[in-house]
């Protein structure tokens, strides 16, 4: 009589399932290093094309909106990369730049009628 621990095929599926779980921890571990070294870059052109006081304001932003955050970030880095921005941006100009992005978005309302 085979005991369950000396079972060769419950062996094989475990030695496979802890590859797969091996290989999935590295490829999230890879994922990780790769989105830090992107966050470490995106942070170091924002700290050239921006002033300090800009950078606060986009860091409170930051913590507000993520994503709209993020999007500013890359629309920066974007001006910056194609030669739009002159000298480093003030924040006054992150100011105007963020209102001319709150009117390009639509305000959206909910209306009930009431019978």
């Amino acid at each position: 009589m085979i005991k369950m621990s000396e079972d060769p095929e419950l062996e094989t599926l475990r030695k496979k399932r802890a590859a797969e779980l091996e290989a999935q921890a590295q490829a999230q571990a890879e994922a990780a290093a790769q989105k830090a070294e992107i966050d470490a870059q995106k942070a170091m052109i924002l700290r050239q094309i921006l002033t300090p006081q800009a950078r606060d304001r986009l860091a409170n932003i930051k913590i507000a909106r993520p994503e709209f955050a993020e999007s500013l970030e890359n629309q920066l880095i974007s001006l910056a990369s194609r030669g739009n921005l002159r000298g480093q941006v003030t924040e006054e100009q992150l100011i105007e730049i963020l209102k001319r992005l709150q009117l390009g978005k639509r305000e959206s309302t909910i209306e009930f009628k009431r019978k």
